[in-house]
């Protein structure tokens, strides 16, 4: 039974190479390149599998690059429902600098989908048997696909029943809705966008939070702070998850992997607080991943154990 779907609009086939030296005007010699499924609720749903768990991915797929996309989702045996576009599929390009350590990541935009394309998406979501207890909605949103999708896809999971988890970023963010989402993942600079602030300390943080929250765009917010940890905000208080020191390789799915084990926990009747925990020990052991790798259960398990502690909210 797959208790999470996942929705990526915006697929890509992710490429990823190294080279010595990333210089301009020069031919860089990479090395032979790493194909993944990519797109952000794709990610999701190969991380919670890495995790030990099953999730169904739902996404619109074109050309030749959906086809190589769709054949490395049968090789990592992830359940899915692809529907077909007339565009092509996108690719991203990342290249890792082997001299400095620092990685390049180029995204393209993606095809542009028609008002039936995104129906036939919606529908699919509706149609899944059996009914997903969450939905993760997650990634950009392609050209012709209007800002408010994810309020849209708010209402189909509010009559479905399940719990919408939205991971996304720009005007896609700031329409996702009022009332029908259970988790917004954030960032601090897409918390400081949908605030329309700076933010610069941790209690200004927490407050800027709770603001989504008394605004109704979310029951929970996850905030990810990258090397300072999470936050985790709900109507009852706050958690801090402190930064989990481990060897920086790639950021690349970082945060689907995130996602990915919030969520995976939440189905296993982990609480909220024990979610987000494990959630964070998947992204750090996604940053320990080279290239477009995302997160190992190993190191996951591992670390969370290094940082599980009594789960008590503070209220605030």
């Amino acid at each position: 039974m797959d208790a999470i779907a996942t929705l990526t609009m915006n697929p890509a086939l992710d490429i990823n190479a190294a080279t010595e030296r990333v210089i301009p005007g020069e031919k860089l010699r990479c090395t032979a390149p790493r194909y993944d499924p990519g797109g952000g609720g794709i990610n999701v749903a190969r991380a919670v599998r890495l995790l030990g768990g099953d999730a169904i991915a739902v996404f619109p797929l074109g050309g030749p690059t959906g086809v190589r996309l769709e054949q490395l989702l049968k090789e990592e045996k992830i359940d899915y429902r692809s529907l077909a576009i007339a565009g092509l599929t996108r690719e991203s390009f990342t290249v890792d600098e082997r001299q400095t350590g620092q990685q390049f990541r180029f995204i393209m935009a993606g095809p542009t989908l028609t008002e039936i394309e995104q129906q036939r998406c919606l529908d699919q979501i509706s149609s899944l048997e059996p009914k997903p207890a969450y939905i993760v909605g997650s990634g950009s949103l392609p050209p012709g696909v209007p800002f408010d999708f994810y309020a849209r896809l708010a209402e189909r999971a509010k009559r479905l029943g399940a719990r919408l988890i939205v991971d996304t970023s720009g005007e896609a963010l700031r329409q996702a809705g009022h009332g029908n989402i259970y988790l917004l993942k954030l960032s601090l600079r897409e918390l400081q966008e949908l605030v329309g602030r700076e933010i610069d300390d941790e209690r200004r943080q927490e407050i800027a939070a709770r603001e989504l929250i008394k605004e109704a765009r979310s029951e929970i917010v996850v905030l990810s702070l990258g090397g300072a940890g999470a936050l985790l905000a709900t109507a009852e208080g706050f958690r801090r998850f402190g930064p989990i020191k481990v060897p920086v390789r790639s950021t690349v799915g970082a945060g689907d992997s995130m996602v990915a084990g919030i969520v995976l926990s939440l189905v296993r009747g982990r609480s909220i607080e024990e979610s987000v925990c494990f959630g964070t020990a998947a992204g750090a052991a996604a940053v320990m991943r080279q290239g477009t790798e995302l997160c190992a259960r190993q190191d996951t398990e591992r670390l969370f154990a290094q940082m599980c502690r009594p789960f008590n909210i503070c209220a605030g």
